[in-house]
């Protein structure tokens, strides 16, 4: 997903707890626009689809430098009185090939990239977000849409009040309502911001690769997974050979933590990944003044916007509404979630020690102790239950069930060029509607392909976006899915854990939304203009169901005797699910809190570190621990006062999911909510805020209650009262 400005907040009244007001915020996408014929655009066939059987990339170069060049032209000559048909719709038609161009470009960077190497990308990516910019910061475009929107005279649609919406809140971020000396210190002020980051990124990127620990002692590593110990063999082909390689890379650190038996080696990798930029490093790659200037810039660039700084400015373009709101949801889990890490941490460290630990229990020992105790409580074999999740009866299991509720049907087909003979084409088509052409289409390519394929986190998944919702252009949408699933070997299936699956119903879950949307303009259609701690409601909502009894056997079935799961194997599944609960909502509510507090005080960030992590933690921060220095998300990553927008999403997502638990599954209710779920969040796009999205399937406004519930934190504190 690629966001083209951070949003901010307006002044508002004092609220009721979780009571989200009726008012504007959103996140703000880069356009979502439609389809264009192949003669605008080299990389499409006749049938405009993208013609990956001949592609290049310097075609694909050729096509973005033509392509930005004419969208930025014709944005400078655009003007009519028709706010609609002289300016809105030519500049869909003039983004048509970009967007899709840039998409292709995305979808193989992700997926094949020794068709699109990382550098190729970067420089099409920095070129199509330049061009971007000239949309969102044309002042002429701007007055025009506010003066419309201002006139009472002029008859809008609700959808059109909402696509003028985006372009005056887009144009307020960007300054383009301040006076010309006012204007200029803003652009100045955001041109400092952006070099910061620029000065920061690179060190965090250096200070990253330099690291690495070399492993030959086979004992270490005799816990590990095959597929893991590929990954940090020195020759994947002989993964028990040795020696290993660690690094700091999430996919290779994360598990390292989870399996390493030697307590020193954990604790010298932690070492190396909490101080990353900091001032025990070298100096080329220290980050601590980069990121206070990079904090008092943003601060100024919200104030010179009229906000007190730049977590309130953040408040503009998300659900939450409100710091004060905010602060107060995250409080009320915070106390549930607090007194519960104390019983886990007790636990574990009594579960260590009964395993002739005899010391306390470190950060760098959490994750370890957690994997075996998961192991003994809840009977956890992950290489055994794999064998009962073949990638095509899970896939079978969860198109019969998006079938179920949202009454459309995925089909195969063999029409499209794919970059890969793994990749899959599918049609979706809407069986309410008497339309023999689909609705959306989409590509999944589903297996690890090593080097070639972008991978970051450990369990990774995308979605990428070629083709957006436009009724104005007639297009359907058009996107691919990519995932790292073990590869079938012989005749031997691709074999999914369950963290694979989660992935998997969690990007289907985003991907609905875009596929989905019935809103006739691609800049409020999908998942644009929606609020950024709402962009991921829908794939924490379909993550839910994975804790269902009946799903777990509707995507099981033994890959040699089709059995489904045993009874005791999905039992385990269900309870696993509030192991070390609490700890990890507090991890996730201190960073929050953390991302929020640095964009909102000039406190200098130590003493501000120092004081929040009691709050959150039972552990005591490390002397060494000065994780703010590699917090990337916040310092060069899109999430600057955002970082809570994962909890608040799937905080959203259990209380529409109860509504569903509150009518015990009932196969005709739960059709009925099915389509109310697919006619208000994945329909309705940004055309409406989230919060009366939310009002319309539930009739209310949220709680927190659901997402403790669905953890097993309210349930845990009434056992210890």
């Amino acid at each position: 997903m690629a966001v083209s400005f951070l949003g901010k907040r307006i002044a508002l009244t004092r609220r009721n707890f979780l009571k989200i007001p009726k008012r504007h915020g959103y996140i703000v996408l880069l356009p979502e626009i439609g389809e264009e014929s192949s003669e605008k655009n080299p990389l499409l066939k006749d049938d405009n689809l993208p013609e990956f059987n001949t592609f290049t990339i310097e075609k694909c170069i050729a096509a973005i430098r033509k392509q930005t060049v004419d969208f930025e032209e014709n944005m400078n000559t655009i003007k009519g009185l028709d706010i609609f048909n002289d300016w809105l719709h030519l500049i869909e038609d003039a983004y048509l090939p970009l967007e899709t161009t840039w998409g292709i470009a995305k979808t193989l960077y992700f997926g094949n990239q020794s068709l699109m190497p990382t550098k190729c990308y970067m420089d099409i990516h920095e070129r199509a977000t330049r061009a971007i910019a000239s949309k969102f910061g044309s002042a002429p475009l701007f007055r025009a849409c506010k003066e419309t929107l201002e006139n009472k005279d002029i008859k809008l649609t609700h959808s059109q009040r909402r696509v003028l919406s985006k372009y005056v809140l887009e144009g307020t971020l960007n300054g383009l309502h301040l006076q010309d000396k006012e204007l200029e210190k803003y652009s100045s002020i955001s041109s400092y911001i952006m070099l910061k980051i620029k000065e920061y990124k690179p060190k965090y990127e250096s200070s990253t690769a330099v690291y690495n620990m070399i492993i030959h002692n086979k004992y270490v590593v005799e816990d590990f997974p095959e597929d893991y110990l590929r990954s940090i063999a020195t020759d994947p082909s002989k993964p028990y050979m040795g020696p290993w390689k660690i690094t700091l890379k999430p996919y290779i650190l994360q598990p390292f933590m989870e399996y390493c038996p030697d307590r020193e080696l954990r604790k010298a990798i932690w070492d190396a990944d909490v101080t990353r930029c900091s001032n025990y490093q070298e100096r080329s790659v220290q980050a601590s003044g980069t990121l206070e200037e990079l904090r008092s810039g943003r601060i100024e660039q919200a104030q010179r916007l009229g906000f007190k700084n730049y977590a309130e400015m953040s408040m503009e373009t998300k659900m939450a509404g409100s710091l004060e709101n905010l602060f107060n949801t995250l409080e009320v889990l915070r106390n549930t979630a607090l007194p519960v890490q104390e019983q886990e941490i007790a636990s574990l460290t009594e579960f260590a020690k009964e395993r002739d630990f005899n010391d306390i229990i470190r950060v760098w020992d959490i994750a370890y102790w957690s994997k075996k105790q998961r192991r003994d409580m809840y009977t956890n074999d992950e290489n055994k239950w794999k064998e009962y999740f073949p990638l095509p009866t899970v896939l079978s299991g969860l198109f019969k069930h998006i079938e179920t509720l949202f009454n459309v049907k995925i089909v195969e087909s063999k029409k499209a060029d794919i970059w890969h003979k793994d990749v899959r084409f599918f049609d979706i088509f809407d069986l309410n509607g008497s339309n023999a052409a689909p609705i959306a289409n989409f590509y999944l390519d589903p297996y690890a392909r090593g080097t070639e394929k972008f991978r970051k986190e450990q369990d990774s998944g995308w979605v990428s976006t070629i083709k957006s919702k436009s009724k104005v252009n007639n297009s359907t949408p058009l996107i691919a899915m990519i995932f790292n699933f073990p590869p079938p070997i012989g005749d031997k299936p691709s074999l999914l854990s369950f963290r694979d699956i989660q992935v998997l119903f969690q990007k289907f879950g985003h991907a609905l939304q875009h596929l989905l949307t019935t809103i006739e303009y691609s800049d409020i259609a999908g998942l644009s203009f929606v609020e950024w701690d709402a962009v991921f409601i829908c794939d924490f909502f379909m993550e839910n169901w994975l804790y269902e009894s009946f799903m777990l056997q509707n995507i099981s079935g033994h890959y040699k005797t089709k059995e489904p799961l045993p009874a005791e194997a999905i039992d385990s599944i269900k309870r696993m699910r509030s192991h070390l609960a609490g700890y990890k909502l507090c991890k996730e509510l201190y960073l929050s809190h953390l991302d929020l507090e640095l964009h909102s005080s000039e406190t200098f960030w130590v003493p501000m570190m120092k004081r929040l992590w009691p709050k959150y933690f039972v552990l005591p921060l490390e002397k060494r621990d000065v994780h703010v220095c590699n917090f990337d998300l916040i310092w060069s990553g899109n999430w600057a006062a955002a970082y809570f927008s994962k909890i608040w999403s799937e905080m959203i997502a259990a209380d529409l999911y109860t509504a569903f638990q509150e009518v015990n599954f009932d196969e005709s209710q739960q059709k009925e909510l099915g389509m109310r779920f697919r006619n208000t969040f994945l329909s309705l796009g940004g055309s409406y805020p989230a919060a009366e999205v939310f009002r319309k399937f539930r009739g209310r406004d949220p709680s927190p209650k659901a997402l403790l519930d669905n953890l097993g934190l309210t349930h845990t504190t009434k056992e210890t009262k």
